[in-house]
């Protein structure tokens, strides 16, 4: 049986959390790099401190897709762990970017902004993926990729909003320099008003989505009854019997995060010498550059929205995904010619173009080729796709800088050929529905 049509209201409900959650994703990704430097990292090891945000998405995530499946409360199956995930983050949220502030010695601050980290990318990873599960729960196959691209929308203008913060705190005259070893006010404030933001967007989301109840659940998905606790559903059975898609699809993931994770390390001191030619991290120039790195990251934000009008009109979702990687390889490869702010818009764009197809194509091809019965298991184990390249890319870092020569603009083209791979990697993708209906 098919799944009823969803008004854009309803599509809209079930994903406007995930702009709050975006936001608290958005000043992680933007600022990780900063607060440590500002704390006193070595830039070969600055890379290292990334490894924690995918390792915990690689650990929670599958655990919230598996334990979902099984759980149904009156307030449903995934926003139990959508609400405690938020409620976590904004508490984590407001104590991790004054990891300086404590006159703590530069050791002991470090501990405890990756204390800090570790659980904000806990309970991040916990709000972050029941809003996938949901349009996998709720929605038709026939909408599934606008609904897709709405949470793509709202993801964009989250990253929009989040990427900004520190920029706009600064012009509304908040400082944004700070003795050695502090992270400057224009960052912790960005932190401060992201948390209260993530709350209000999780509890209209709670308030306004009502999930299918276990039975009709089951009707929707082609589920003779209720998944029953006794079938083999283990981590390794449901590998086993994953579709060829899962594989193929997590193999362009795998070059894509590697790339997007050496861009999110490595573009503040990429700017910071290339731009504003300076390696001090406590100077007024880096915390500036600190700042037009959150522009350039909202200019890809634009970039991955307005390309995200495009990707319809592709006849495959195959040839999408490659021709926007390949736009994407352009704009990290051209960002390393580059040594003036603004002509840096155009390498940005062009990366969101890469980032827009990564946030709605993955999950379009593969839940169309799963069924709903393992469907957030599938899903949170899927999330290894793009956490295990992370983990590999945080940890070789440190010593691709050094053979890159040192420099962190380098990086921006070592993700530039990971995106190439990626776009290589995409002829592989044999999908289901391969056509937009």
């Amino acid at each position: 049986m098919e799944k009823p049509h969803l008004s854009f209201w309803k599509i809209w409900n079930i994903s406007f959390g995930f702009f709050g959650v975006q936001i608290a994703y958005s000043l992680q990704s933007a600022n990780i790099s900063r607060i440590f430097a500002t704390l006193g990292a070595d830039p070969h090891s600055l890379s290292y401190f990334w490894v924690l945000p995918p390792l915990m998405g690689i650990i929670v995530q599958p655990i919230v897709g598996y334990a979902s499946d099984r759980t149904w409360t009156r307030f449903g199956r995934r926003i139990p762990y959508l609400f405690v995930g938020a409620l976590a983050a904004i508490v984590v949220m407001c104590l991790l970017p004054n990891a300086g502030s404590f006159r703590l010695s530069v050791g002991t601050a470090m501990l405890f902004g990756l204390v800090a980290l570790m659980f904000l990318d806990t309970s991040i990873n916990m709000a972050m993926q029941p809003f996938k599960m949901m349009v996998g729960d709720m929605v038709s196959e026939k909408q599934k990729g606008f609904a897709y691209s709405v949470q793509s929308f709202l993801c964009n203008a989250g990253s929009l909003v989040g990427f900004l913060f520190p920029f706009i705190f600064t012009y509304l005259g908040l400082r944004n320099v700070a003795e050695a070893g502090v992270v400057p006010d224009s960052v912790i404030y960005s932190f401060y008003v992201g948390a209260a933001i993530l709350i209000g967007c999780v509890m209209y989301t709670v308030l306004k989505v009502k999930e299918l109840p276990p039975r009709e659940y089951a009707l929707f998905h082609g589920i003779a009854e209720a998944p029953q606790r006794k079938e083999k559903s283990d981590v390794l059975s449901l590998l086993r019997s994953a579709p060829r898609v899962f594989w193929t699809v997590g193999l362009v993931q795998f070059f894509c995060w590697v790339a997007f994770m050496y861009m999110w390390t490595y573009t503040n001191g990429a700017i910071a010498g290339n731009v504003w030619g300076t390696t001090d991290t406590s100077s007024a120039a880096y915390q500036l550059a600190g700042n037009w790195v959150g522009v350039l990251f909202a200019v890809q934000a634009v970039g991955s929205v307005l390309w995200a009008w495009v990707i319809p009109l592709f006849r495959s979702h195959r040839a999408a995904y490659a021709v926007s990687l390949l736009l994407g390889a352009a704009g990290f490869i051209s960002a390393w010619f580059i040594h003036d702010r603004y002509l840096l818009f155009a390498s940005y764009l062009l990366i969101g173009c890469a980032w827009s197809a990564m946030l709605a194509l993955p999950f379009t091809i593969l839940t169309n080729a799963l069924s709903g019965k393992n469907l957030g298991a599938y899903l949170g184990l899927f999330n290894g796709t793009i956490c295990l390249p992370q983990i590999v890319a945080a940890l070789a870092g440190g010593g691709l800088l050094y053979l890159v020569g040192g420099a962190q603009a380098n990086m921006l083209v070592v993700a530039g050929a990971a995106l190439l791979l990626g776009a290589a990697a995409v002829l592989g993708v044999k999908e289901k529905n391969p056509a937009h209906r």
